[in-house]
């Protein structure tokens, strides 16, 4: 189990440093990083070369935003096999519902009880 537990941090680990590279080396803003690891992951997964990470490192790969992409992509995957074409458009979606809507209720609820602030 500590194995497991190793390779998540790892993996996780590696995928947030090179966030924090990028974000060092270059003048791209959070928003900008966050397309560029979701498509990432989208692009690693239809290559099929995500999984291994995900087998490898579970959720150290899964909860990062490249892990989004994955579910998008293997949503899409899964749906196009069971209902064709209008699996494209539903699949990631019905995939990553759980998430998204998770997302959505505990940021309502924490807005209830926070208090936002402008950053200047």
């Amino acid at each position: 189990m500590f194995e497991e537990y190793l390779w998540a941090f790892v993996i996780g680990g590696a995928l947030c440093l090179i966030a924090q590279i990028i974000m060092d080396l270059t003048k791209l803003v959070s928003g900008e990083i966050l397309v560029i690891y979701v498509v990432a992951g989208v692009v690693l997964s239809a290559l099929g070369i995500y999984e291994y990470l995900v087998d490898l490192g579970g959720c150290g790969a899964t909860v990062p935003l490249t892990g989004f992409g994955y579910t998008l992509v293997k949503g899409t995957m899964t749906a196009v096999d069971e209902r064709g074409l209008i699996g494209v458009f539903t699949g990631g979606l019905t995939a990553a519902a759980g998430g998204i809507g998770s997302a959505v209720v505990f940021g309502y609820i924490f807005s209830l009880i926070g208090r936002a602030k402008t950053k200047y």
